[in-house]
């Protein structure tokens, strides 16, 4: 017998939103630029330099590879046990519009404290290579406020989808609607409310350097009306630059470590990278991939749960759910991710025309920030948002050969 229409409502809308979201992915991700030689660090990074990167990623990849799993194994041991609704239970606080909130902040701070002994040793590691100059202070300061916005976003989640599944039992479409615009109002929020929580913008300082970037920007056509500059030094010695933002909250921003030592070659490249996202509209297309994708999951859930979602003892189920499904899609996002990167690091050698420098640049950001150069697969899937350095110096190398301006390698033989 067919199934009613009420019931195959969330199946075809679940398809659509599949297709749609496997659609847009194919259409706007950029799959090839330009054909590239075989990446190889042996050209450009000396026998000492490959051996730090991996004495550092030796030493530090086991802790933050536990972490990682402990990260993933409590919300699902909590979630799929008794464990959860005992958790809720012994809370003993009516009404649940309060419990529920008070659970997920509670599975998100057991498993914040659990990871706490790895990522110490973690970050020894860091500060032992230099990476991290953070104060024990600061670092504690760090995770308290990721536990305490990691809980709000789920406890805002977990309490508008138990408050529709108890109002209405076909609760996935309004459900899917307002996951979908918490979305995006929080990509479009995120540059003002939540980036300031860790670090304090000042606009660069008036000078040459400054109208050199806003110059790019006009060359580029992407309005550009200021730059600013990230207190990251508190931090790190690490090297970034990035955009975040679209419409009227985006932002161009600089690391103040990016800005003390590095040659102003190499940070207009740096610039013209950021431009490059800016042009695509990569923040803009991967929040569309996000709308789309939480809309997916929000429906898959339902399928799922259906009317159990309206018990509020079931939230902790709801968090280890988004855990797995989170991991799952990683490989996805990342796979999307690197070939945007990628996209972005095209850009910048064609808005400058410097394949040199971008391939001095890829060298140095990659030693300063201790960048893995060649990554397990499984590690390349699970984690890797950017190509790594040999794969980016070698797509200025391809560019600089097919536009008469071959790159030697950096490393003398």
């Amino acid at each position: 017998m067919p199934k009613p229409a009420g019931r195959s409502a969330p199946w075809i809308a679940g398809g659509v939103l599949a297709l749609a979201l496997v659609f847009t992915i194919a259409v706007t991700t950029p799959w090839h630029l330009i054909d590239l030689p075989e990446p190889d660090a042996t050209l450009d990074f000396t026998t000492a330099e490959i051996a730090r990167q991996n004495a550092f990623r030796h030493e530090i990849l086991p802790w933050s590879t536990a972490s990682w799993i402990i990260s993933i194994v409590v919300p699902l041991a909590i979630g799929f046990s008794p464990l959860g609704r005992r958790l809720y239970d012994g809370l003993r606080i009516r009404p649940w519009i309060i419990a529920v909130p008070l659970t997920v902040a509670g599975v998100v701070l057991i498993t914040s404290l659990l990871t706490v002994p790895t990522d110490v040793f973690a970050e020894r590691v860091s500060l032992k290579y230099g990476l991290s100059v953070r104060n024990w202070r600061l670092w504690v300061w760090d995770r308290g406020v990721n536990w305490a916005l990691t809980s709000l976003g789920l406890a805002v989640i977990a309490v508008v989808l138990v408050a529709m599944a108890k109002r209405r039992r076909g609760w996935w479409l309004p459900g899917a609607i307002a996951a979908a615009l918490l979305v995006l109002g929080i990509s479009f929020a995120y540059p003002v409310l939540v980036e300031p929580r860790f670090n304090h913008f000042t606009s660069m300082p008036a000078g040459a350097q400054r109208n050199q970037f806003l110059e790019l920007a006009k060359q580029d056509g992407v309005p550009v009306k200021d730059v600013l500059v990230a207190d990251a030094s508190k931090r790190t010695t690490a090297l970034n630059a990035y955009v975040s933002g679209f419409g009227s909250t985006r932002r161009l921003v600089v690391y103040d470590t990016l800005l003390k030592d590095t040659p102003p070659a190499q940070v207009r490249l740096v610039v013209a990278h950021e431009l490059g996202h800016a042009a695509e509209d990569d923040v803009l297309h991967g929040t569309l991939i996000g709308v789309l994708g939480t809309a997916f999951g929000i429906t898959l859930l339902y399928l799922l749960l259906g009317a159990r979602m309206a018990d509020p003892r079931r939230v902790t189920l709801l968090v280890a759910m988004v855990a797995a499904g989170t991991t799952l899609a990683s490989p996805v996002q990342n796979l999307v991710s690197r070939k945007i990167e990628a996209r972005a690091d095209y850009h910048s050698l064609r808005l400058t025309n410097d394949p040199q420098d971008f391939v001095a640049m890829q060298h140095d950001l990659a030693v300063q920030n201790i960048s893995g150069l060649d990554p397990s697969r499984w590690r390349y899937w699970m984690f890797a948002t950017h190509p790594t350095p040999p794969e980016r110096i070698a797509m200025g190398r391809a560019w600089g050969t097919a536009n008469g301006d071959p790159v030697p390698p950096l490393v003398k033989r």
